[in-house]
């Protein structure tokens, strides 16, 4: 069972992980709160089972393509909607929502509102420590943990890291220095839903599709960044973490109870502002360096 625990643990609290990182960059970036984050998510995983179970691509190929097809929707989406109202808080929190249900609905109109199966991208099993953990679940952990390290490593050491995050400290200022904001925004858009998009095609055959699978996860990454720290890159990876393994536990040790998961996380998000309302790690996205 603590075999099982660990391994649900890590990939559930690394789907969140992927999802809230991306959230809290266009936070950080372009003050920008995407409530249609996790229906990108959603929208790769059924790329992948278009392209892998009705297409007959290969799954992997198809992984990389819903990846791909996602990131450039939703610079687009960010491009030609969102930019155009990105000044009005107000107006982005209710077009990002409408634009979930824009593509939820779209997913019932073409796929209906069955639960649909997307088929491993690699078959068989290993054994570690004497017990049975396929392929597909190492090659999501490794897969999420890579891009986790390569989107601090962009971050961290490399130009465009420093601009989205002088950015994210001050606009007019890094306008004044040359960077270019508005193309700054786009690309911290661009970098956050090819997050999404990989955490969807990646899990896709670990989870049933169906057309509101985008509801759960967009609550728990608005209480992973909150947990961790509106706009903290390392809060939403310990935020991500710790709600990801308290889901996991209710499921493994009270599976009757398994429908509190949710809010069980929630509570713990709930106690821990009550205590520090700022969150774990309260600073803002510009002071991680």
């Amino acid at each position: 069972m603590i075999e099982g625990i660990i391994v649900s643990g890590l990939i559930t609290s690394g789907v969140y992980a992927l999802l809230a990182v991306g959230f809290s960059l266009i936070f950080g970036a372009a003050r920008i709160i995407n409530l249609a984050h996790t229906a990108f998510y959603m929208l790769a995983a059924y790329f992948i089972f278009t392209f892998a179970s009705i297409l007959g691509l290969d799954p992997i190929l198809s992984a990389f393509v819903a990846a791909i097809a996602v990131t450039i929707i939703g610079v687009l989406v960010y491009k030609f909607i969102i930019d155009r109202v990105r000044a009005h808080e107000t107006a982005v929190l209710i077009v990002t929502v409408a634009i979930a249900i824009i593509i939820q609905e779209a997913v019932v109109a073409g796929f209906g509102g069955h639960f649909r199966g997307v088929p491993s991208l690699v078959s068989g099993y290993a054994g570690i420590f004497g017990v049975k953990v396929t392929y597909q679940y190492i090659l999501t952990f490794v897969v999420m943990l890579v891009v986790l390290v390569g989107t601090w490593a962009v971050l961290m050491r490399t130009k465009l890291g420093i601009a989205i995050r002088a950015t994210a400290q001050d606009r007019e200022v890094a306008n004044l220095m040359g960077i270019n904001v508005a193309r700054m925004g786009m690309i911290t858009m661009g970098i956050a839903v090819a997050l999404a998009g990989i955490a969807g095609a990646v899990v896709a055959p670990l989870f049933t599709l169906q057309p509101y699978m985008w509801m759960h996860p967009l609550v728990m990454v608005l209480a992973v960044v909150v947990l961790g720290g509106l706009g903290s890159i390392k809060g939403s990876f310990i935020g991500a973490l710790i709600l990801g393994f308290a889901e996991t536990l209710v499921v493994f040790l009270a599976p009757e109870g398994a429908f509190l998961k949710g809010a069980l996380a929630l509570t713990i998000m709930i106690i821990v502002i009550l205590i520090r309302p700022e969150g774990l790690f309260g600073v803002s996205f510009e002071e991680e360096r």
